[in-house]
């Protein structure tokens, strides 16, 4: 199971406290931002697969900060608008967002409205290049500098999510509930026989893809 990241940027405390906890129960990865600073930031560390952006922030205007997103990115965004601003939608719309919904919403609204996005997205978003990897979502099958690592669903599960957190480390327990689907409870014997597969795979190929432990913190993975 390869979980979507969803950055929410939002200034308003319970708002952000409600949608995080409701995509969170829906197995999404939550960034959050209080600001556009934040946001630009946290962009700049990992990329998601979907940004929920409200229009009016403390800090300047989301519809500014989405004309600049289209220049770089053709990431899903659903904007929130307050009710009754219909030129913000038209506004955000012809500059490039994907869907938009009023403040106050339907939670349920809200999930079906991203579960949308993201199903569209996966349509059109058939492969993810990484570094020197590339990964055939819909074959499911990993190229590192155009070879086929000839890898199992697991290990590609596994490779995916590492590479997705490149330079971040993922404890064991995240790991193996993400890719098997359900709490590890102690067990650690699956995931290591994978990742040690997964390391002779890659380093028969290069050295420059790197997947590290660290004792009681987690794995990571560096690409050079």
């Amino acid at each position: 199971m390869i979980e979507k990241t969803i950055l929410l940027v939002e200034d308003n405390p319970k708002v952000m406290r409600n949608n995080t906890t409701l995509l969170k129960s829906r197995g999404a990865r939550v960034m959050t931002a209080g600001n556009l600073n934040e946001a630009r930031l946290k962009l700049s560390e990992q990329l998601p697969d979907l940004v929920v952006l409200d229009i009016m922030l403390p800090d300047g205007s989301g519809l500014d900060f989405l004309r600049e997103l289209r220049r770089q990115s053709t990431l899903p965004v659903l904007l929130l608008t307050a009710k009754g601003k219909s030129e913000d939608v038209v506004t955000g719309l012809s500059l490039g967002a994907d869907d938009y919904i009023a403040k106050p919403y339907d939670l349920n609204e809200f999930a079906a409205r991203i579960d949308a996005l993201i199903r569209r997205a996966g349509m059109l978003k058939e492969s993810v290049n990484i570094g020197s990897l590339r990964f055939d979502l819909l074959s499911n099958q990993a190229f590192l500098d155009g070879k086929d690592l000839l890898l199992t669903q697991k290990e590609f599960a596994l490779l995916l999510l590492l590479a997705q957190n490149e330079r971040k480390t993922l404890s064991a327990e995240y790991l193996y509930e993400k890719v098997w689907g359900r709490p590890m409870n102690g067990n650690t014997s699956a995931l290591r026989a994978h990742v040690s597969c997964l390391k002779k795979k890659i380093s028969d190929l290069t050295d420059d893809v790197i997947i590290a432990f660290s004792r009681n913190e987690g794995y990571s993975m560096t690409i050079l």
